[in-house]
């Protein structure tokens, strides 16, 4: 049989280690609810974050919305404002395109007749007295047909230069159109280019475009390998103008070629 005081001993053993048990049982329930309430502190600053954020988001695009509905309406004022601008472009594109049609009409059924030769007297061609029939004026005349010649359009500028010579012979340009009229045989026909300045020499031998056409006679002369008259018509240039570009370019081209 157990003594009583060895009872005695067991039982309060066993009741210290019960109250130690729930004890650590305690503890724990403690730091799960301590852990639990960091758990929604956090959610909840987690989620006024993303209030915040939202609601910054909302203002932005209120903001470009704001920015799309001015930037539209900008948009259209200057779409309204070109379309304007177009038409009058439209407008004034089809009053050159009139005007250069009347001037097609005219000289058309002269396309393929030769340089006619040119009247030197001082007398107006035409139909008046100043030699200014109906339509474009000698000015127009030649700025029409030279916007042709540089856009390419050879044969419309070829028309456009014969009209003008056949009118207006006598005309301050009237050099101009001859040496340009040479021109636009250059890449097609080099012996109707070298007829047309050769008659530029003869016509107008004074004018600033004598010079440029003899010294074109001469690199059509090379270009037919004619070493002889390419130097003939480089001294030309040399005797008749020397103090012409072209005479500078003629002296090279005689170094090249050998006197």
């Amino acid at each position: 049989m157990f003594k009583p005081t060895l009872v005695v001993a067991l039982g309060l053993a066993a009741g210290c280690a019960l109250r130690g048990d729930v004890r650590k049982v305690e503890l724990q329930v403690e730091a799960l609810r301590a852990e639990r309430a960091r758990a929604e502190t956090e959610r909840a600053a987690q989620a006024d974050s993303l209030r915040s954020l939202l609601v910054a988001v909302q203002q932005a695009l209120a903001a470009q919305q704001a920015y799309l509905v001015q930037m539209r309406g900008d948009v259209r004022t200057d779409l309204v404002a070109v379309q304007q601008q177009l038409v009058q472009v439209q407008e004034l594109t089809g009053q050159s395109q009139q005007r250069l049609s009347e001037l097609r009409a005219r000289i058309e059924e002269r396309a393929q007749q030769p340089v006619p030769p040119l009247d030197t007297t001082g007398r107006p061609a035409g139909g008046g007295p100043s030699g200014n029939t109906a339509g474009p004026g000698p000015d127009q005349m030649y700025d029409l047909s030279l916007q042709q010649f540089r856009r390419g359009s050879l044969a419309t500028a070829r028309l456009g230069f014969r009209e003008f010579l056949r009118l207006f012979p006598t005309h301050e340009r009237a050099p101009d159109a001859l040496f340009y009229l040479g021109e636009t045989w250059g890449g097609e026909s080099a012996d109707s280019a070298a007829a047309v300045y050769q008659q530029v020499v003869k016509t107008y031998p004074n004018s600033s475009r004598a010079p440029a056409a003899l010294y074109k006679l001469g690199l059509l002369a090379e270009q037919r390998s004619d070493k002889a008259a390419a130097r003939t018509y480089y001294a030309r240039v040399i005797a008749g103008y020397p103090r012409s570009d072209e005479a500078n370019l003629a002296r090279d081209k005689l170094q090249r070629l050998g006197r």
